[in-house]
């Protein structure tokens, strides 16, 4: 790990730390009766470190990671405690690399000069780009968005999609627009991918990117991704078909009719008609997609919806995933703003009532799980939670009483007390304790931020 080039932003790096106008230590680790601080310049988005309690010849140094902690480039500013001195401090080095597009981390690391054992502290950031919750979880997801691919390293292809929407809302919400370059990013490097224009096999990861194009067209004005959208939404509707009644399918395998992918059909549809001057054509499919899907089952006795259906056309009993209670929320509030008809909000808000308090889906006290979390989530659970805190919060902005402040709060808190890392990376499970890190963890997490 040999150090890089040196980086150069507000300061280059190696600045003196007497300089520092202000001095905070977000983490620290021991060893050997040794203690090894993390030092910020929160004004000047730098870091040093120090070590105290210490012997003449220990060592202590700063370990810089772009990509979350992944891999790093050691020994930066490496000193060690001089004669006649029970501690001593490195010189300032930047955190991140903004010339580059690098969102980055430091850690202090050090070892006993008589001794080979190495100790170094978790990862943290100054408060650059990260300055409340919501805006420290983006940057944190941006840690792992790859600037070579434009996707998010960590998990995969549809996962990137809802990352990017996370990253976008973020954007609207937070002001925040340092990372907006993603946009753009994501787009040119991938449009090209698969069947072109973000379409692939399955229909509903052609939804799911079909949304975020949504949703940067509605921050950028960029015509572009509108285009996107409507070629995204006209291949889902290349496979609606009059099996079991009507609905989409889930893969271009035409094997499995399904509740997500139809909510996504339902959700793109009504939102291009909200956008495309004189729509008729994305209403009608909008329309006929919610009222197809209420008459199918998968709505159970507790308003909860399951997976999809079996191969007699009947709801299949299988799991009620999070993300299936969501998506209907946002998307029958896109389809009440289409037909100026307030019924559609009812019906969400019965669907919601019945999801934010249903024992399947939550803790004990009242935390959001999805059922996976037993066990294994795989690639794919890490997602759902944030998407169905992303519909739920579209609702509640709709609704002048806005009924599900309180709810969401409440899963934000937790999840910030108790799922959280010192660089602000969350984990699977929000009432705790962090199990491990990706990017479906992390804009699942931003997307509850976002909603709150």
């Amino acid at each position: 790990m040999e150090p890089q080039a040196t980086i150069c932003n507000k300061y280059c790096d190696a600045r003196d730390p007497a300089l520092s106008p202000g001095d905070r230590v977000p983490v620290s680790t021991t060893l050997f009766g040794r203690t090894f601080n993390l030092h910020f310049d929160d004004t000047d988005a730098m870091g040093w470190a120090s070590i105290e309690n210490g012997d003449p010849g220990d060592q202590v140094w700063l370990d810089r990671s772009m990509n979350g902690g992944r891999t790093w480039e050691g020994m930066l500013g490496i000193t060690a405690i001089p004669s006649g001195q029970r501690g001593w401090r490195t010189q300032m080095f930047n955190v991140d690399d903004w010339n580059n597009l690098g969102v980055g981390a430091l850690r202090v690391c050090g070892k006993a000069g008589n001794r080979a054992d190495i100790a170094c502290s978790p990862w943290a950031r100054t408060r650059w780009n990260a300055w409340d919750r919501r805006t420290a979880a983006a940057t944190a997801l941006m840690q792992d968005y790859n600037l070579s691919t434009g996707l998010f390293d960590t998990t995969g292809w549809w996962n990137s999609a809802n990352a990017l929407n996370a990253i976008i809302d973020n954007i609207r919400v937070s002001g925040m627009h340092s990372y907006e370059y993603a946009i753009g990013r994501t787009y040119d490097l991938n449009l090209t991918k698969a069947e072109g224009q973000f379409r692939n096999d399955y229909i509903d990861d052609t939804g799911w990117w079909g949304l975020a194009w949504v949703a940067a067209y509605d921050l950028t004005g960029d015509a572009r991704y509108l285009q996107t959208a409507r070629a995204d939404a006209d291949h889902m509707a290349a496979y609606w078909d009059n099996s079991c009644g009507g609905g989409v399918w889930w893969s271009e395998a035409k094997t499995y009719k399904n509740a997500i992918t139809n909510e996504l059909y339902i959700h793109l549809s009504a939102a291009l008609h909200n956008r495309i001057a004189g729509d008729t054509t994305y209403l009608q499919r909008a329309v006929d997609g919610w009222n197809w899907f209420q008459q199918t089952g998968m709505i159970n006795s507790a308003k909860l919806i399951n997976d999809g259906l079996d191969s007699a056309c009947r709801n299949n009993g299988q799991t009620t995933w999070t993300y299936n209670q969501g998506v209907v929320l946002a998307a029958l509030t896109e389809l009440s703003k289409a037909t100026n008809n307030s019924a559609y909000l009812t019906t969400a808000r019965q669907l919601a009532d019945a999801s934010t308090t249903a024992a399947a889906i939550h803790t004990a006290d009242g935390i959001l799980r999805e059922p996976c979390e037993t066990g294994d989530c795989g690639g794919d659970g890490p997602s759902f939670k944030g998407i169905y805190a992303r519909g739920l919060g579209k609702l509640n902005a709709a609704l002048p009483d806005h009924p599900y402040t309180p709810y969401l709060q409440r899963q934000a808190d937790r999840a910030y007390a108790a799922d959280r890392t010192p660089l602000d990376h969350y984990g699977l499970r929000w009432s705790g304790p962090v199990d491990q890190l990706d990017a479906a963890r992390q804009h699942s997490a931003l997307d509850l931020l976002n909603a709150v």
